[in-house]
């Protein structure tokens, strides 16, 4: 299983093209989970003038409900985990999908160079 960050998961449905090769390959394979973090930081960031989707809750029921992709809770460790997090990134949205991804052991498709500096978690991108 591997876990798959905000961008990533907006390019698998909306353009494909911008995923590496190897990034396809882990979400074609459906061995996927996403964070409902990523969900959050959609509905925050939709009535704003640059939101990558005018709408998420009907995106999310579309790509990720209907789709039947294992959707991550946020859970008292990895809020935990956090507190283990280098100072490297600060995106909040994207140290908790870096704190997910080392509880949870879970290997993160991004093309997010910040994510990749974290030693503790595995990337999928090059």
């Amino acid at each position: 299983m591997h876990l798959v960050d905000t961008h990533a998961l907006l390019w698998a449905n909306s353009a494909p093209e911008l995923l590496s090769a190897p990034a396809r390959r882990v979400i074609e394979s459906k061995q996927i989970k996403v964070s409902v973090v990523s969900f959050w930081e959609l509905m925050l960031k939709r009535t704003k003038k640059d939101a990558p989707l005018a709408d998420p809750v009907a995106w999310w029921e579309r790509y990720i409900t209907r789709a039947s992709i294992e959707a991550l809770p946020v859970r008292v460790g990895h809020i935990a985990q956090l507190d283990t997090l280098p100072d490297l990134h600060k995106d909040p949205f994207d140290r908790m999908l870096i704190a997910q991804a080392a509880f949870e052991d879970l290997p993160i498709v991004t093309a997010d160079t910040a994510i990749a500096q974290y030693s503790l978690i595995r990337t999928v991108w090059k």
